[in-house]
């Protein structure tokens, strides 16, 4: 996932924020490894979106797949199973959004009042797994 959160952060120093870099690029770099891994079945693509607007940015990674996403209540001590909680702990809105086929996993951030970034909008994506 590093070309994905290289690309968040070109979209972010671009738009002038230059807050929470560290949680936008996880936040991405969690939500596409789930896309990849759960998400985007055998043939099919995903895409990563970032979308400026004054004071939030939100990170939308839309796949194809079936199921709905589900923060787990604990984390365990095995391999997986922490990535949505990371995102969740991380941002302050989260959610799905379901689509015929597929899902938008999403998550907000605010950053500071002082940005007054106009909307802007960026798709890194039509990646094949």
């Amino acid at each position: 996932m590093p070309a994905a959160r290289r690309f968040a952060l070109e979209a972010l120093t671009e738009w002038g924020y230059r807050d929470r870099h560290d949680d936008v690029r996880l936040c991405v770099s969690e939500l596409a490894t789930n896309a990849l891994l759960h998400g985007a079945p055998p043939g099919r693509e995903y895409a990563v979106v970032v979308i400026g607007d004054g004071p939030l940015v939100r990170i939308e990674v839309r796949d194809s797949g079936g199921g709905c996403p589900q923060v787990r209540g604990t984390v365990s001590d095995d391999c997986g199973g922490r990535g949505l909680y990371i995102v969740s702990a991380l941002a302050d809105d989260f959610g799905v959004t379901s689509h015929n086929p597929g899902k938008t996993v999403w998550a907000v951030l605010k950053m500071p009042t002082h940005i007054c970034c106009p909307s802007a909008r960026r798709l890194f994506g039509g990646w094949r797994r």
